[in-house]
């Protein structure tokens, strides 16, 4: 690219070229222009070898690095950055490299930034994106403990918790009924991450399979047509029963690798953002509280709250978007 201060831009090296080819010296027109003779020649000869393509900006890397790094030596540069995670101050003295050299080959590799690798395995992680709204759905399940009646440690004084906590555990002895837990079903729309969730009291296949179908008819509502829905291997999407409210609504059910929460990311960091502005968002004195709070959180994720991902915007602008409304 030119810089700020080149005295030739294209149009300049057009119009050199036009003033040579008019039949003035190319000494007389490279002083006109401020220029050298041998940099007017240059521009000519380029002109007359490729057309209008050759006064275009070259990138300045040189054809041939005959002393670059050999190809040995940066993979055990990527290998130890992959394996071990180490930085360039520590990969350079155990293969005798400065590190600015091996700086450089994890950036040429893609491999600079520990974010960018899968931890537990070292792999680049692939970061893709369905190209319309329905294409794919994730759905996951978020357990969550209730909160008693009054509030836990955080609204009420350490002592008063604390025999809380015996009382309930003398509960659990006598087989009365405990705190126990909430889930917090999700989907996802990949696309647009348009969100619905709901609060539900277990994880058995008939509760998805119920919150599926009302799931179903939010997005249908939003004029997405659903195609896939991509689930973990949890027991209840395991179930035949789940794969077949699926199937007889023309959605096909994909499942992921087990032990890779990697491929269903988009509800995994939806339920990291349900936790950190909604569930701990402040201290509540009950579980309804915190439920009756669910569905401000839920209009708020999908119509005001702007996203990273999808340009500083909410996911319902892209739906609209993907219908052709233009907010």
């Amino acid at each position: 690219m030119s810089h700020r201060n080149a005295r030739l831009t294209v149009h300049g090296r057009r119009l050199l070229v036009e003033r040579v080819l008019s039949g003035r010296p190319v000494a007389h027109v490279a002083a006109e222009m401020g220029i050298s003779r041998p940099t007017a020649h240059k521009w000519v000869r380029r002109w007359r070898a490729e057309g209008d393509a050759g006064l275009a900006d070259r990138s300045s890397r040189p054809l041939t690095t005959p002393h670059r790094t050999t190809a040995t030596t940066e993979a055990a540069v990527c290998r130890l950055r992959t394996e071990r995670k180490l930085g360039p101050a520590r990969i350079g003295p155990i293969l005798n490299l400065p590190a600015s050299t091996v700086h450089r080959i994890p950036v040429r590799h893609g491999l600079n930034r520990l974010a960018w690798l899968d931890r537990p395995t070292g792999e680049v992680v692939r970061r893709y994106e369905r190209a319309r709204p329905g294409e794919l759905v994730h759905v996951d399940i978020k357990k969550l403990g209730n909160i008693p009646d009054g509030g836990g440690q955080k609204v009420m004084d350490r002592r008063t918790a604390m025999d809380n906590k015996i009382a309930t555990t003398a509960q659990r002895k006598s087989c009365k009924p405990v705190i126990g837990y909430s889930y917090i079903h999700s989907a996802v729309d990949d696309h647009s991450r348009l969100a619905y969730s709901e609060i539900l009291p277990d994880e058995r296949q008939h509760t998805a399979i119920a919150f599926w179908q009302r799931a179903h008819a939010f997005f249908a509502a939003h004029n997405i047509a659903v195609a896939r829905v991509l689930t973990d291997n949890g027991s209840c999407y395991k179930s035949k029963l789940f794969t077949q409210c699926l199937t007889a609504a023309g959605i096909v059910h994909k499942r992921i690798r087990p032990y890779r929460p990697q491929t269903n990311a988009k509800v995994e960091r939806f339920n990291r953002t349900l936790l950190d502005e909604w569930a701990y968002l402040r201290p509540y004195t009950s579980n309804n509280e915190r439920t009756e709070a669910l569905a401000d959180f839920l209009h708020t994720y999908n119509h005001h709250r702007c996203h990273t991902a999808l340009g500083g915007h909410p996911p319902i602008s892209r739906v609209n978007n993907a219908a052709g409304q233009y907010t």
